[in-house]
C-alpha cells in the first residue's frame, strides 16, 4: 500500500468511527481535547468543538490571543483527543500534528454561519483575561450589540481557525481484561506513513 494511501485508510477509519458516534447517540461527537505546550514544555489541555476535517487537517476555531492561540503561535504542534464511550465497546482515536492558521476566507465563512449571538459573545470576550465581574462580559456584549445593530458582524481579526496537520493518528478500541487494540499511524521527516499495531 503506497504511502498516501495509509493516510487515506487512517482518515477513512476516522469517518467511520465519526458517523458511528452519531449512530449510537454521543452527547457530542465534535467534543474534542487539544493539548498545547509553551516553549519550556508546560502543558495545558482544554475541550474544544471540531468544526471541520479533511485532507488537510482538523480544524476549531478560537480566539489568537486566548491561552491556546498564544501557545499554539509560540510553539505550533497540538495533540487531539476524542473519546467515544458509545462506540463499539468504547474508542479513543488520537491526533498529533504541527498546526497553522486556517485562511482569511475560510475562516470568514466559518464566522459567517456562526449564530449572532456567538458572533457578539467573539467580538465582547477578551479571552483568558482576568474578568473582575460577570456583569462587566454583560455590559461588553450589550454594548457590542448596539455597535453591531442592524448590520453584518465581520469577524474578529484575532479571532480564527487553528488546523492541525496529521503526523500520528492511532486507533483504541476498548475490550475486555483491558486486552485493548490499538493501532497507529505515523509520517516520517520525508513525509512517507507507516502503519503498525500496538500492544495495549
Amino acid at each position: 500500500m503506497d504511502d498516501d494511501a495509509l493516510y487515506r485508510e487512517a482518515l477513512a477509519t476516522f469517518d467511520v468511527l465519526f458517523d458511528e458516534a452519531l449512530e449510537a447517540g454521543e452527547p457530542d461527537r465534535t467534543a474534542m481535547v487539544v493539548a498545547t505546550a509553551t516553549l519550556d514544555a508546560r502543558p495545558s489541555a482544554r475541550v474544544v468543538l471540531l468544526k471541520a476535517h479533511d485532507a488537510r487537517g482538523f480544524v476549531f476555531y478560537t480566539h489568537l490571543d486566548g491561552r491556546k492561540g498564544r501557545e499554539l503561535q509560540a510553539n505550533p504542534h497540538a495533540a487531539l483527543l476524542f473519546h467515544w464511550p458509545r462506540v463499539r465497546q468504547g474508542v479513543q482515536l488520537r491526533i498529533e500534528g504541527a498546526v497553522e492558521v486556517v485562511s482569511d476566507a475560510e475562516a470568514d465563512a466559518y464566522f459567517a454561519s456562526r449564530p449572532r449571538g456567538s458572533q457578539l459573545g467573539a467580538w465582547a470576550s477578551k479571552q483568558s483575561e482576568t474578568l473582575d465581574a460577570r456583569e462587566a462580559f454583560d455590559r461588553r456584549l450589550e454594548q457590542v450589540a448596539r455597535e453591531f445593530e442592524a448590520r453584518d458582524i465581520p469577524r474578529p481579526p484575532r479571532w480564527s481557525g487553528l488546523r492541525v496537520k496529521p503526523e500520528r493518528i492511532e486507533f483504541w478500541y476498548a475490550a475486555e481484561y483491558r486486552w485493548h487494540e490499538r493501532q497507529a499511524y505515523e509520517r516520517d521527516r520525508a513525509g512517507a506513513w507507516s502503519r503498525r499495531m500496538l500492544y495495549p
